[in-house]
């Protein structure tokens, strides 16, 4: 094994169910311009899950016809706050898997920009620990397109798709999608996905964790070996 690659939400930070409409309402104060953005939101997600193409907040916002603010997207991303903290396994688990000659990637279903979530990594003490992350606002596809795969192998330097593992909370996203990549794939089985982001194929785990901290052993047990 010479990569171990994360899922973002859902997996490096926990599962958290919340009301998206809140999130909206809180971003624009007003319940019918929420609710726009909200629709627009399911409509991307149903695209992602459907069609596996990405989209992007700046986006979101145009096809809601809601012209955004600063204001707006700081009171956006502070109603997330709550919801983004990583596990708090996650620094000591990746500085273990580091250790052990492995790279470190991140690919992660978004429509959030690439600095939001590098700020995150950077509050939780991720920030020199992660060696590539690939946010789907910046590609055309999301998980399960295998090219969304092969963009973060890319970024790793890891030709060899057999040489990594993806591990994720999502079936279908993470797992399927891992596996038809030529990937092993790790499910975390710690989330309720909600139905209209489920997929229509079930991938296949070569292991089922319930906590990060299981994550070294399932590695061990794939064949991990330190790579130069």
């Amino acid at each position: 094994m010479r990569a171990v690659v994360f899922d973002w939400g859902g997996t490096l930070t926990p599962w958290h169910t919340i009301d998206a409409l809140e999130g909206w309402i809180a971003t624009v104060k007003d319940p019918e311009l929420a609710r726009r953005l909200h629709d627009a939101e399911l409509a991307a997600w149903v695209r992602s899950r459907d069609e596996h193409r990405s989209t992007t907040l700046a986006a979101l916002f145009e096809a809601a016809g809601v012209a955004s603010t600063e204001h707006m997207l700081a009171d956006f991303f502070a109603w997330w706050e709550p919801h983004t903290f990583v596990h708090p396994d996650a620094p000591a688990l990746l500085r273990d898997l580091r250790a052990r000659g492995l790279r470190i990637g991140v690919l992660s279903n978004t429509f959030w920009p690439r600095e939001e979530h590098e700020r995150i990594f950077r509050r939780d003490g991720l920030d020199g620990l992660i060696d590539a992350a690939v946010f789907t606002s910046e590609i055309p596809w999301t998980k399960p397109h295998p090219q969304a795969f092969a963009e973060v192998l890319a970024a790793l330097r890891c030709p060899d798709p057999a040489t990594a593992v993806f591990v994720g909370d999502r079936p279908f996203d993470d797992v399927h999608g891992a596996r038809q990549a030529g990937m092993r794939a790790v499910l975390l089985a710690n989330s309720d996905i909600p139905e209209h982001q489920r997929g229509t194929v079930v991938g296949v785990p070569d292991a089922v964790i319930h906590r990060l901290s299981e994550l070294p052993e399932v590695i061990d047990r794939l064949g991990a070996t330190d790579a130069p």
